[in-house]
């Protein structure tokens, strides 16, 4: 891939961390007011690629498959009492320094405790999989939520938490704060590991999310949390 061209997705992950709610036609202007000479056609194909679907509101990393059963959002007035009570996972874009990858992850919505996660090189499902599998090994909750991905809705994936008796829960379409928790994770990831590393292949983006990760579970302490860390918080 041309170094521009990566160049422009590194910059369109930026901007779009900080303004999740700009689509093609801002996304474009943003490129030009940078110098770039783009048009939107060019701007569209980048954040596909990139598994960013540019509608307002939404950040959609993961795109629907419109055969797959989409079950609806549980989360609506619902107070998380306790660990283990809802989980989420979402899908984010990673930069290399001459590429990119793709990372899953799967949070505790009352501790914000990273259970477990993932990287791949393209989005197919199966790393979405193999990371619930790995986060089900050690507990389980009450209600799982995620987008409408094709990777989420997936037989595989849904069958694997219906069969623990796990509730599905998937955020309604155009919705940004469905799974704000998520979200918040892709900022603090990216502005605080990311964005201060050029990572000059896989293994290095590997582990400097591990060490990322690590840093954020055990250490990290969180206002909301009353100053805690996840883990005090989701093994107390």
């Amino acid at each position: 891939m041309a170094e521009e061209t990566l160049l422009l997705m590194k910059l369109l992950d930026e901007q779009y961390t900080r303004t999740p709610f700009y689509g093609v036609l801002r996304m474009t202007a943003y490129l030009r007011r940078l110098g770039f000479t783009v048009n939107e056609k060019k701007v569209r194909r980048l954040l596909r690629i990139m598994g960013l679907e540019a509608i307002y509101p939404k950040k959609r990393l993961s795109v629907g498959n419109g055969s797959h059963k989409i079950y609806p959002y549980l989360l609506n007035d619902v107070k998380i009492i306790e660990p283990n009570h809802v989980w989420s996972a979402d899908i984010t874009y990673i930069r290399l320094a001459k590429g990119f990858i793709y990372l899953v992850a799967i949070i505790d919505w009352f501790s914000r405790y990273v259970l477990s996660w993932e990287t791949s090189t393209t989005l197919e499902g199966s790393f979405c999989l193999a990371t619930l599998e790995q986060a089900l090994a050690s507990a389980v909750p009450k209600i799982f939520n995620t987008d409408q991905g094709a990777q989420f809705t997936a037989k595989a994936f849904v069958n694997l938490l219906l069969g623990q008796s796990i509730q599905v829960s998937m955020d309604g379409k155009g919705r940004a704060f469905d799974n704000i928790f998520v979200e918040r994770l892709w900022r603090s990831v990216k502005y605080e590991e990311v964005y201060l590393h050029d990572y000059s292949s896989i293994n290095e983006a590997r582990e400097g999310i591990q060490r990322y990760f690590d840093f954020y579970n055990n250490e990290s302490l969180h206002q909301a949390l009353g100053y805690r860390t996840p883990k005090e918080i989701y093994f107390s």
